[in-house]
């Protein structure tokens, strides 16, 4: 009895994976099929039984990730924004590129670019260069983390709208990830209030023990923040340097975004 449960236990922890990557293979399959594909022929390359690709196919048709017609599945327009957001994201990343680089020869630390999920309400790490020091900090392209303990998080939660930032505090868990994490509500209001007037959001091992980070936004035409720019490292070493790394990390965020950042940090209403 007891191993028949570890079987369904083990079936089920590895069905996740599984419908992901029969999602994926789908998506890679009419991407190369201009005329689309049948559930037979799907069935054929998929090696999926026709079951269980009906029960993925169906929602996708219902959400426009896919069409059917004429007994064939092709790529829908809700793929094809979500291409386009990818690539858009990667071309921002790409522009903002030497400015990183810049920064990673001017601060000698790990420098990121990291963006809003404003669903998940984390932050995204999408871009990095990591220090040459033998002692850094390094965080993958890809990696999150909350908004509330770290200085990209911190950053990008002060310029988002009133309503966002209202909804996102009333929500948020403050979990104390070490013990320095603002846990108070109270208290982050008021490291949000710092960022505001400073331009600049710092974290000191509040969301990884011994690890520190200073963040700058980076801004759009439209004087929207379209990202934070970050410099992370040890917590002694950057804490050491912070009168240093402010007035670089501020240069070149100000010079990525085009314009003065620091004054539209000025027109973002405090927080109540």
């Amino acid at each position: 009895m007891a191993s028949s449960k570890k079987v369904r236990s083990r079936k089920s922890q590895t069905a996740g994976p599984r419908s992901l990557a029969r999602l994926l293979g789908l998506f890679e399959v009419l991407a190369k099929s201009s005329n689309g594909q049948t559930l037979a022929e799907l069935n054929t390359v998929l090696k999926s039984p026709k079951s269980s690709l009906l029960n993925l196919l169906r929602p996708l048709v219902a959400e426009g990730y896919l069409t059917y017609e004429d007994g064939r599945y092709r790529l829908g327009t809700s793929i094809f924004r979500l291409a386009a957001s990818i690539v858009s994201v990667w071309n921002f990343s790409n522009a903002l590129r030497p400015y990183l680089e810049e920064l990673a020869e001017r601060s000698h630390e790990s420098v990121y670019i990291a963006v809003l999920d404003p669903v998940r309400k984390t932050v995204t790490y999408v871009d990095a260069i990591d220090s040459r020091h033998p002692v850094r900090f390094s965080v993958p392209i890809g990696a999150t983390g909350p908004l509330y303990c770290t200085a990209a998080g911190r950053v990008l939660l002060t310029l988002a709208s009133e309503k966002f930032q209202e909804k996102y505090l009333r929500a948020v868990r403050l979990e104390a990830r070490t013990p320095q994490t603002i846990t108070a509500p109270k208290a982050l209001r008021a490291e949000l209030d710092k960022v505001r007037e400073s331009g600049v959001a710092v974290s000191l091992g509040e969301s990884v023990p011994g690890a520190a980070a200073i963040a700058a936004p980076v801004f759009g035409a439209h004087g929207t923040v379209t990202a934070a720019i970050v410099i992370g490292g040890p917590v002694e070493r950057l804490q050491r340097e912070l009168p240093t790394l402010r007035p670089i990390i501020t240069d070149v965020a100000r010079r990525a975004s085009g314009f003065n950042s620091r004054a539209i940090l000025a027109e973002v209403a405090p927080l109540k």
